[in-house]
């Protein structure tokens, strides 16, 4: 819980006594690698706080697992929509790694939205995804893959280690072995 508040915290101080209320809302659970939390066409019923590990939201194109977004530690996140409104998830989420997750039910979030600091947060976090879905969709329309693979190289190249490449490749709609292209050249651009 201590990573929660600190997170929390990050954002907009929390009282105290709000804190107690948050505390009790939320249960951790430990999930394996390679673990479905939400499967395509069933209702989201959590928003969640990652506390430890990595994740990969993805939707089903013609049988072909398509890589939306990845969520890195720690973040909160959810299926915004199938959470909000009630309705059947468009997209899937899955761990990659071994992961810990703090996470409260539909109802138990509706109660923290009453307090005003929870809501002012849940406020600030919604925009923040909203800016970083804006980012996703301006670089898939103006940019290629290869500048984007040379961003994350730039940006945060442990992350490289951690995504599949099969992953990777999808999230930037290319085939594995145009991402292998991509990464031997920028390797040997990085070398000399």
């Amino acid at each position: 819980m201590k990573h929660l508040k600190n997170f929390v915290n990050s954002y907009l101080k929390i009282p105290e006594s709000d804190w107690q209320i948050i505390e009790k809302s939320f249960s951790k659970k430990n999930v394996p690698r390679n673990h479905l939390l939400l499967q395509e066409g069933k209702v989201c019923n959590n928003l969640s706080f990652l506390e430890k590990g990595l994740l990969r939201f993805f939707v089903l194109k013609d049988g072909v697992e398509i890589t939306k977004f990845f969520t890195i530690a720690p973040y909160f996140f959810t299926s915004q929509t199938s959470f909000n409104l009630r309705t059947p998830a468009t997209e899937s989420i899955e761990t990659i790694e071994e992961s810990t997750i703090w996470e409260t039910s539909f109802e138990l979030n509706e109660q923290l939205l009453k307090l005003s600091s929870w809501n002012s947060f849940a406020r600030k976090i919604t925009q923040e995804v909203q800016f970083f879905t804006e980012n996703i969709l301006e670089e898939l329309q103006s940019e290629t893959a290869e500048s984007r693979y040379k961003k994350l190289m730039m940006n945060d190249p442990e992350l490289l280690n951690r995504i599949p490449s099969k992953y990777l490749a999808s999230f930037y709609g290319i085939a594995p072995q145009s991402l292998s292209r991509i990464k031997k050249k920028l390797h040997n651009e990085f070398k000399s």
